[in-house]
């Protein structure tokens, strides 16, 4: 197999390409990324010599890039991390940039594939695309789930699913949808919540947590993750959706005092903040579906603690890295900030 693996530097899709390499000796990967805030090619150093691993910069909304690169190193499948993923970048920043990327990115990827005659495309999406349940609800997320976001970012992935499902039907384009819960791990970009407490701990800043701290959401192991996302790259059937997920349902209070717990920190670093817009409640998976072709996760809920602590001493071990992500960081925020001043002063010359 020669993989192209689009988006390939950021936080997934770099763990994936590790993972890949590791048990497929004798398969090619082609790391595609536009290297983007989130993507960076630090994050895969350690396998840069690889003789069967390549990096091409590219934009996944560059059909003309991606046939080129697709040609040159006789592709024959593909998986798709590139996205836009801030939930409050496209809440407070505008999301054209969601749109393009997750919406039409896809599309241009479908139809790379199609001209190509690739033997699969495997599109990792999100959970989500399907809204929210209530906390006191008894029901998770099916594979029939009716898709329902209520975020600019979730609508926008779930734009990207349904050209996938109707490059299907119309063209029996061999893709396989993905749906999974949040993950966590090693080179996540710190705009996530636990690189991002475990950051500001570092500071010594205390650690802000939205609305009263009970919003639910099922956490993997994003090496989990990896694992099911090659089972269905090899087996996972064309046009089909599949949810992943490791039946370890938290609150994100407790995840906030999990951390402080492993970093020796007290509840009195915790800061209650105002509840972001759309803020959904709860996310729960049920993934029947992907454990009948015999994926389990190797962080399922008793190991959860277990895999935190790993992560967070991840971190600690690798200060180098994080001083460098959280320049890169400082930079982007700076250069987003801009831009919604010069957003902000067009629309009040226009009126």
């Amino acid at each position: 197999m020669n993989l192209l693996v689009c988006g390939g530097a950021g936080f997934i899709g770099s763990n994936f390409i590790r993972y890949f390499l590791q048990k497929h000796t004798d398969c090619r990967v082609v790391n595609y990324d536009k290297l983007t805030y989130a993507g960076n090619l630090e994050n895969l150093k350690d396998i840069e010599g690889d003789t069967r691993y390549s990096f091409a910069q590219g934009d996944i909304c560059d059909l003309e890039k991606l046939n080129e690169v697709i040609l040159a190193h006789k592709i024959t499948d593909v998986i798709n991390f590139a996205a836009e993923t801030h939930v409050d970048r496209s809440i407070h920043g505008g999301c054209k940039d969601f749109v393009l990327t997750n919406t039409l990115g896809v599309q241009m990827i479908l139809d790379a594939v199609r001209f190509n005659k690739l033997e699969k495309f495997v599109q990792v999406s999100t959970d989500e695309v399907y809204g929210a349940l209530g906390l006191d609800e008894k029901r998770e997320f099916t594979e029939d789930t009716q898709i329902a976001p209520n975020m600019p970012y979730a609508a926008a992935k779930a734009g990207g699913d349904l050209m996938c499902r109707a490059y299907f039907v119309t063209h029996k384009v061999p893709v396989v949808v993905t749906h999974c819960s949040n993950n966590y791990g090693p080179y996540q970009f710190p705009e996530k919540v636990i690189p991002f407490f475990i950051f500001k701990l570092l500071r010594g800043e205390k650690v802000p947590v939205y609305g009263d701290g009970l919003n639910v959401r099922d956490w993997i192991h994003v090496a989990d993750h990896a694992a099911a996302l090659d089972l269905l790259l090899h087996n996972g059937a064309a046009g089909e959706v599949y949810n992943i997920g490791s039946d370890n349902e938290r609150n994100n209070l407790e995840i906030t005092k999990l951390i402080l717990k492993i970093m020796g920190k007290g509840e009195e670093m915790i800061e209650y903040v105002t509840d972001r817009p759309g803020h959904d409640r709860r996310y729960a998976i049920d993934a029947l579906k992907i454990r009948s072709l015999g994926w389990a996760p190797t962080y399922p809920r008793d190991k959860f603690e277990h895999g935190l602590a790993e992560t967070v001493e991840w971190y600690l071990n690798n200060k180098d890295w994080v001083e460098h992500i959280q320049q890169k960081k400082k930079n982007e925020m700076n250069k987003f900030q801009e831009n919604l001043e010069r957003s902000a002063d067009k629309m009040q010359a226009a009126s």
